[in-house]
């Protein structure tokens, strides 16, 4: 039988909206490298990468704009 070799690379379907490699290592506060390590290992896939984060128990930084 033959193959075919001509076949597309399996894209990754991407679930929820998508994240910027900038918005994501904000929300982190993850530095520039170790932030597109994850992105391009594991998508651009908001809910992916909130999972991701959550499984490695780092929560969202939250900027508080109450002063004491």
């Amino acid at each position: 039988m033959m193959e075919n070799t001509n076949r597309m690379p399996t894209r990754k379907v991407v679930r929820g909206r998508p994240y910027s490699i900038a918005e994501f290592a904000r929300k982190y506060r993850l530095d520039d490298e170790e932030a597109k390590r994850l992105f391009y290992k594991f998508g651009p896939s908001a809910t992916e990468l909130d999972l991701l984060m959550a499984a490695k128990r780092k929560p969202p930084y939250q900027s508080s704009s109450i002063e004491l």
